[in-house]
């Protein structure tokens, strides 16, 4: 899913990029019990299958949240980006101008294909959001983000992970209760029961000639069907899944309402996504990375200059969002879906000499979904773009911490009030991100 992006991004970037560093963990492998690093909670004595499926997505390399929407409200804005600023809604002539969400914040061209999502109710733009650490560093934004608290090494697993260990499965019998789209599990999903890496859903097996697959399947299913715990329990899940995903006719999906997803790898796995989502098939939670946002040069996130890199990269964002949006969340056939957008850190506030953005901090985040409360830009007040105003004389401030808005999507809509433990050490504050 990462993309690639060999002139943009630094040096840290690229050489994540190349190890693929998210296959760190290991490869294939299925936590069957809740792990003895789980703190002692309370567990729902049954299912709820109302709660939520939960879409997450990463935009890997620290995405410019500040191109993504537009605070074109902040005149500091075009007086740090002359050569990158996207036009006010109200600039003269024709060129290529911002939509505006209110009077202060707006889409730049590429996002535009979500605005139907913002009209409808069902998109909350959050803005000057992020992690609290003030780390540059690629490697340990991420991983702080994912395990759900900054600045902590010893921490094990993934805040999306301690939620599925805490909770009981929406289907008793479901084989596959999460998935990322990546070779190696995510630290996101770190310690998830029942939880596999499947780059390609339509294309999951077991290695090998694909004319003995099934007898190799059969192999693993009974050889390691009288294995002791948990390797029995992993074995015969695995190749349950394999038989589960084999049953889904992947490729003829056809996506309801008009949705056209674009193609592309990010496009892709949100139309796998949906396809497993409506085949009921226990499915409780999907991690997808979509990489090649550190833009340090050549950004172009105005269509038709300089090689408008980054309004290409908004597109298939928004494209993809847009048609997942018109198949699974809009109108009377949606499912109980929420989606949530986030990334490292934001950039700086001001362009740099190749016309690019280099690390940051403050940014945006999205959350999609029925049951959120959408059609406005969410703000813990904002901190402004002046050079007096901005972090280390460069930055724009986090006012919102992100685990708000991924705490009261937790517990409101995937029904799971063990912030304390999927959070260590953070106490939320709501903000209305969802709503009854």
């Amino acid at each position: 899913m990462s993309h690639h992006h060999d002139h943009h991004g630094c040096r840290e970037y690229e050489g994540l990029a190349r190890r693929d560093f998210l296959t760190m963990l290991g490869g294939v492998g299925v936590a069957a019990f809740v792990p003895t690093w789980l703190p002692q909670v309370v567990l729902a004595q049954s299912a709820n299958t109302s709660r939520d499926v939960i879409v997450s997505i990463f935009l890997s390399g620290g995405c410019d949240g500040l191109s993504l929407v537009v605070p074109f409200g902040d005149p500091d804005y075009y007086t740090g980006r002359p050569n990158i600023a996207i036009a006010r809604p109200d600039a003269a002539g024709t060129g290529p101008k911002v939509t505006a969400l209110d009077n202060f914040f707006g889409f730049s061209p590429g996002m535009a294909p979500l605005y139907p999502a913002y009209q409808a109710g069902n998109l909350l733009v959050a803005h000057a959001t992020g992690s609290v650490n003030n780390s540059r560093s690629h490697f340990d934004a991420q991983r702080y983000m994912e395990v759900g608290k900054p600045a902590d090494v010893t921490i094990n697993g993934g805040w999306l992970g301690r939620h599925l260990a805490m909770t009981p499965p929406a289907k008793a019998d479901a084989p596959l209760r999460a998935l990322s789209y990546t070779s190696g599990m995510p630290v996101t999903l770190s310690g998830a029961p029942k939880a596999l890496p499947i780059p390609n859903p339509a294309g999951f097996t077991i290695g090998g000639s694909g004319t003995t697959q099934a007898a190799r399947t059969a192999f693993l299913a009974n050889n390691f069907g009288i294995a002791p715990d948990p390797v029995q329990s992993n074995a015969l899940d695995t190749a349950r899944t394999i038989s589960l995903l084999q049953s889904i006719n992947f490729n003829g999906y056809q996506p309801t309402n008009g949705a056209v997803y674009p193609g592309g790898g990010f496009s892709n796995a949100l139309r796998s996504t949906a396809a497993m989502i409506k085949a009921d098939v226990g499915l409780e939670a999907a991690h997808i990375f979509f990489g090649g946002w550190d833009t340090h040069s050549t950004q172009g996130p105005i269509p038709g200059v300089d090689g408008q890199y980054m309004h290409n990269l908004m597109l298939q964002l928004s494209q993809s969002l847009a048609a997942f949006h018109a198949d699974i969340i809009q109108g009377n056939t949606s499912t109980n879906v929420t989606l949530v957008v986030i990334s490292e850190f934001g950039r700086n506030a001001r362009e740099n000499g190749d016309k690019g953005t280099d690390h940051g901090r403050g940014n945006i985040a999205f959350a999609m979904g029925q049951k959120i409360a959408g059609g406005k830009v969410l703000i813990n007040t904002w901190p402004g773009l002046a050079r007096e105003n901005l972090e280390s004389g460069q930055d724009l401030r986090v006012t919102l911490d992100h685990r708000d808005i991924l705490a009261e999507i937790v517990q409101n809509r995937l029904g799971n009030t063990n912030l304390g433990a999927i959070f260590p050490g953070f106490t939320p504050r709501f903000r209305g991100v969802t709503k009854a």
